[in-house]
């Protein structure tokens, strides 16, 4: 794997919006979110040409939205890249990245939801990539959330401590409240405890692989498309998948997980791990483990892989950051999930 190198206090993060233009809708929490990037991880911010682009404009210019990634990775000035904001159709700026490029100038690049697209194809070229928070969704949150969620961000940006056990939250929330509310500006909606955290569905002995994943309707904009992985690629892998703020039935998420076994994937990796999934009901989260036991164990015989549920990434908060390529050991036994190696070059 091409590993970044390691954030530090004092690092200049180039801010884009890839996939949807909010932050000109709605510019206070976005600025909100580049404050706490300054205050509290004492980060610099370079907010480049899309940062703030109309949505329209952003729509009709998909390879502006790549242009902006390309500059990132070739400006020496850039330490990292942190999205905006998710959104839909990002997929359309794949085919504008300058690969060869991106791959001799590795550097930091975090997002969630949409981007999905850019951060899995960047990783099955064979760099580390970062599935966690952005500007608007997670970091403009920072003062609202558990104190452990800010350590766990400092922890995974600026620290050496590997291998790094993830723990549950104390608590968690489904969003967010109205972000035209200056009033509410950066509150989240009712909070939850986090008492059980999460579950091993089955799975008896200890697995190790390699993270992938992310968005699953968003990985189905990939399919049958020359950015889906080939068929060696799965091979030790762990997959995490989580759902978004569309939230597609637990019926809808078994068709998507359906296709993974067709493709003889359920097969060839080590454990699928998956986010908390929001604003489902406790009769939805069950009936959802239920079809994904149903689909992987029982259609397609994979009874010994680890499925692990209600994981702390994803479209609710807090979240984790989630290194793509790194590797991780899922024990069944006592249910621990550990980030085994530095995701960063320390060279």
């Amino acid at each position: 794997m091409i590993k970044p190198k390691r954030l530090q206090p004092g690092s200049k993060i180039a801010i884009i919006s890839p996939s949807s233009g909010l932050p000109h809708l709605f510019p206070e929490i976005y600025e909100l979110g580049l404050h706490q990037l300054q205050q509290i991880l004492s980060l610099e911010v370079i907010e480049m040409p899309t940062a703030r682009m109309a949505p329209d404009e952003l729509y009709r210019n998909p390879q502006l939205r790549a242009k902006d990634i390309n500059e990132c990775f070739s400006n020496d000035h850039i330490d990292g890249i942190l999205t905006s904001i998710g959104g839909y159709e990002s997929v359309r700026i794949l085919p504008f990245l300058d690969t060869d490029m991106i791959r001799n100038h590795p550097k930091f690049i975090m997002g969630f939801s949409d981007a999905t697209t850019f951060l899995t194809y960047l990783n099955q070229l064979g760099m580390v990539t970062f599935y966690g928070p952005s500007v608007m969704a997670g970091i403009a949150q920072m003062k609202n959330l558990p104190l452990e969620y800010t350590e766990h961000l400092k922890a995974l940006l600026f620290s050496s401590s590997f291998p790094y056990k993830l723990f549950p939250y104390p608590k968690w929330t489904n969003g967010y409240k109205d972000w035209k509310s200056i009033e509410h500006l950066g509150e989240c909606r009712e909070f939850y405890d986090n008492q059980h955290g999460w579950s091993f569905l089955q799975g008896g002995s200890v697995e190790r692989g390699y993270l992938w994943g992310g968005c699953i309707e968003v990985l189905e904009f990939m399919k049958s498309t020359v950015y889906w992985p080939n068929e060696a690629f799965w091979n030790d892998k762990i997959l995490f998948f989580e759902t978004s703020e569309d939230k597609p039935s637990p019926m809808q998420v078994g068709y998507m997980l359906r296709n993974y076994g067709m493709q003889g994937i359920f097969s060839k990796v080590k454990g699928i791990l998956i986010g908390r999934a929001k604003d489902y009901t406790m009769e939805e989260k069950k009936k959802l483990n239920e079809i994904a036991v149903k689909v992987i164990k029982d259609e397609f015989g994979a009874g010994d892989l680890p499925i692990v549920v209600d994981l702390d990434f994803g479209h609710t908060d807090p979240k984790w950051i989630l290194p793509i390529g790194s590797k991780v050991e899922l024990n069944p036994i006592t249910r621990e999930i550990t980030l085994l190696e530095c995701p960063f070059d320390e060279g």
